[in-house]
């Protein structure tokens, strides 16, 4: 039997009902999510995130959402601000951060949430770049009988472009120690996400510390993000394994459409 992680940048649950049948269907042991609404205490539907001229639906309780979907999961919540979305002339305060879900059967035996840029914001979206954060767990998987580490980030967003900065080199600094303070560095480490970066960025040269190599560009993937992204440059997403990982199977799913990107999926032995 294999472990199944999954990465995936959600958009916010723009494509609300396929990214439910997705999850559902892929099963994963692990799922990753960049770009997740959560409101405490109100119920479900839709809203809108305004910034400037920019106006986008939104999921305003995507993180209840999801862990409706997957009962069989722990839902682990990482918000990296607090902000105004609207429904109509209601204002709903919605944090949105990272979501991971592990299956149930499996034991979260060491975990580091931290931010890797700026740090938590709970007076609304602020000027770009804007604070991010990266979670890593520990995974005891019974069935395996091991422990592998894995991590997600969602990169900062620069409006500049997805070049190497001074911020994005101490990201990807910031996100190593955090992994270091889990990971025991011989078992198996994954490290996957929407950073927001090229694939010559520096980044990868400093998560190359940790003996982590990038399977979309190492594959000879050039394309990671669907039809609904209208821009050039289409990397955003990657996932690194170091050697120890088994990898069972790795796809950069082109449908179903779930997203403007897409998932990231590895099956590892």
């Amino acid at each position: 039997m294999t472990l199944r992680i999954i990465s995936l940048n959600a958009w916010g649950g723009r494509l609300h009902e396929a990214l439910i049948q997705y999850v559902t269907a892929a099963d994963p042991d692990v799922l990753c999510l960049q770009e997740v609404l959560r409101t405490p205490g109100t119920g479900t539907g839709w809203s809108i995130y305004r910034d400037g001229d920019v106006e986008l639906p939104q999921r305003f309780n995507l993180f209840s959402e999801i862990s409706t979907a997957l009962p069989g999961h722990d839902g682990f919540f990482c918000p990296t601000w607090k902000g105004e979305l609207f429904d109509g002339n209601t204002v709903i305060a919605a944090e949105f951060g990272l979501a991971t879900f592990v299956r149930k059967t499996h034991s979260v035996v060491g975990q580091g949430l931290d931010f890797v840029h700026g740090r938590f914001s709970a007076d609304g979206w602020g000027e770009h770049p804007r604070p991010r954060n990266a979670h890593c767990i520990r995974l005891f998987s019974h069935e395996h009988a091991s422990s592998v580490t894995i991590a997600h980030m969602h990169g900062l967003r620069d409006p500049a472009g997805k070049g190497d900065t001074a911020a994005r080199d101490a990201q990807a600094a910031a996100l190593v120690g955090l992994i270091e303070g889990v990971w025991p560095g011989d078992e198996g480490l994954v490290v996957c996400g929407d950073f927001n970066v090229l694939p010559d960025s520096a980044t990868f040269a400093i998560l190359a510390r940790l003996g982590l190599s990038d399977l979309v560009t190492g594959n000879g993937l050039v394309d990671t993000r669907t039809s609904y992204y209208l821009k050039q440059g289409r990397f955003a997403d990657y996932m690194l394994v170091t050697p120890g990982v088994k990898v069972a199977k790795f796809e950069v799913v082109e449908a179903p459409e779930v997203s403007d990107h897409r998932a990231l999926l590895l099956d590892i032995g």
